[in-house]
């Protein structure tokens, strides 16, 4: 699993946007950035919609105020999902990026198999990219919501460096 202090895999996430499919390259991305990326098993799922995503949503503006330039959403969905999620939520300020065959997400070590639910999936996280560097990881335990909330990422910003 990546750690605190690595860089971010080279990948390729994709975003469907009012101009059409783009093709992230992950070093492009998050270089000379400071990043919010955050993680949930699936778009459209209960605890994802219900309080993951909608937190970011509600305190998009005070995370950038800390200096973050994107607060981006990853799941293994395509990015024609993960864009009608991003508008059923009103998520505007969000980044919606889909990992369609998982590479990124197996790349990074936090894959999980749901089996007959999804088959491989993403672990609920949420990560600080200075960079493309990772400099603080939340990874959550199975069946929690606590250290991947926006909450929590937002009072950890807020800290003193």
């Amino acid at each position: 699993m990546i750690e605190k202090g690595q860089t971010l895999p080279a990948a390729v996430l994709s975003e469907l946007t009012h101009d059409g499919m783009v093709k992230h390259d992950t070093a492009e991305l998050f270089a000379n950035k400071r990043v919010v990326l955050f993680a949930v098993p699936g778009a459209f799922t209960p605890t994802c919609s219900e309080a993951h995503l909608p937190g970011y949503v509600v305190l998009a503006d005070e995370i950038k105020a800390t200096g973050v330039d994107i607060i981006a959403c990853v799941s293994v969905n395509d990015a024609f999902v993960m864009q009608a999620w991003g508008e059923a939520q009103n998520a505007s300020e969000i980044m919606m990026l889909g990992d369609g065959d998982g590479s990124f997400t197996k790349a990074l070590g936090l894959e999980m198999d749901t089996e007959n639910f999804g088959g491989i999936r993403s672990q609920r996280y949420a990560m600080v990219v200075d960079n493309g560097v990772v400099t603080q990881l939340n990874v959550e335990q199975p069946k929690q919501f606590e250290a991947s909330k926006a909450e929590t990422i937002l009072a950890s910003l807020k800290q003193p460096h």
